[in-house]
């Protein structure tokens, strides 16, 4: 049934990438961007993350700023890492045992019962009278359940249709970025690299017609338009000052 559905084509995907923007900037350009496509905010907003606390912050502060209603989605894959860590400490790695824990306890995240999840664990690693050491990731993964709770209701976002994992957006800094940065032999300076990537998020966004068409207007107000004055051309009345006693009555720039 499932492979019979056919998957639905992003629209109006816009991509970019920075390597000398801090995340705050980077982020600032996100809301404006999405500000622009939705001003009235007529459409859910969703942010993936991984967890990390300046990303989060940063999300929450611009989301306040503009105030918006926006859903923060904790990617799953990263959430399952700290499974399968959590999973050794109780079987051995690569087990059908290991296999099936992770698998459990997944699908009760899946249900959007990441605090059941979390207790469950710390249960088992107290009730097998673990080590502070023995049992450290294991508190590490349930930490990491209940700091991030508000971020783990994947029942409700998958009934929305959300989005629960950040294949998408790492596929795309692959494409953008690495295919292009990471090519053998490659040298680059910042300067060099993000020029390079902003004429590349142009293209992958499809945004490089009209852009090679504004940057030829551009092209032609500095190098034809600034050139002349009336229906004399610049260049040629500044040859003819430069041949008279007459000081020129515009400036020679060398």
């Amino acid at each position: 049934m499932w492979g019979s559905l056919k998957r639905p084509s992003p629209e109006s995907k816009r991509v970019w990438a920075s390597v000398v923007k801090q995340p705050d900037v980077v982020l600032a350009e996100a809301f404006d961007e999405a500000l622009h496509r939705d001003p009235n905010q007529q459409k859910h907003w969703v942010a993936l993350v991984d967890g990390n606390k300046t990303q989060l912050n940063l999300l929450k502060k611009y989301a306040r700023q503009h105030h918006v209603y926006l859903t923060i989605v904790l990617d799953i894959i990263h959430v399952i890492e700290y499974l399968w860590k959590a999973a050794f400490v109780f079987y051995s790695p690569s087990s059908k045992a290991a296999e099936d824990w992770v698998t459990q306890r997944l699908q009760k995240l899946l249900e959007g019962k990441s605090s059941l999840v979390a207790s469950g664990m710390r249960r088992s690693a107290t009730l097998q009278n673990l080590s502070i050491e023995q049992r450290s990731c294991v508190d590490k993964c349930a930490n990491y359940l209940l700091n991030n709770k508000a971020y783990l209701k994947y029942n409700q976002y998958l009934n929305l249709g959300f989005p629960i994992a950040t294949g998408v957006i790492e596929g795309a800094c692959r494409h953008l970025i690495k295919d292009r940065m990471d090519i053998t032999g490659a040298r680059w300076s910042l300067e060099g690299a993000e020029a390079v990537l902003r004429l590349r998020s142009l293209h992958v966004s499809g945004d490089w017609n009209e852009y090679w068409r504004f940057h030829l207007r551009q092209e032609y107000k500095r190098n034809y338009l600034s050139l002349y004055s009336g229906s004399v051309p610049l260049m040629k009345r500044l040859l003819q000052a430069r041949c008279s006693t007459t000081p020129p009555s515009l400036p020679i720039v060398v």
